[in-house]
């Protein structure tokens, strides 16, 4: 419950109702352009989702399950995950395009094929990115 709402507040406020890929990059990338970005504060996250998606050298079996798309920068999230890059705005662009595609896949199904175990330290990270983004923001 608390993810619908602070990412429908988050795209409603900081992506003016229109959330892509295309969107959340802009965004971060205008954020960090306006000195209002701290990469600590996200490291945590980041740290996270690369330890679900990328061990011992590989993707895991949780990665496919992004379903990222051509338009969700793919080559970008991959090099952030497996430590090819590592630019901090870039790995902030990467976070929020795995939490953008939560929002995608909680929203219209794939995730309730398994009625989504597993998935509360997901919701928890991606709520505490979520808040984080909007204190910058709004700063």
């Amino acid at each position: 419950m608390h993810f619908s709402l602070l990412w429908s507040y988050f795209e409603a406020e900081a992506l003016h109702a229109n959330g892509s890929s295309n969107a959340v990059t802009a965004w971060v990338r205008e954020l960090h352009r306006q000195g209002k970005l701290n990469p600590a504060t996200f490291s945590p996250a980041i740290g996270y989702f690369k330890d679900r998606y990328f061990q011992g050298g590989h993707y895991t079996h949780r990665f496919d399950s992004l379903h990222l798309r051509a338009n969700d920068s793919p080559d970008l999230v991959k090099a952030v995950l497996s430590g090819d890059n590592h630019d901090p705005v870039d790995s902030i662009v990467a976070l929020f395009i795995i939490i953008y595609r939560f929002r995608n896949n909680y929203f219209h199904g794939p995730k309730w094929a398994y009625n989504l175990q597993g998935q509360l330290r997901n919701f928890t990270v991606a709520n505490d990115s979520l808040m984080a983004a909007m204190d910058a923001w709004r700063a």
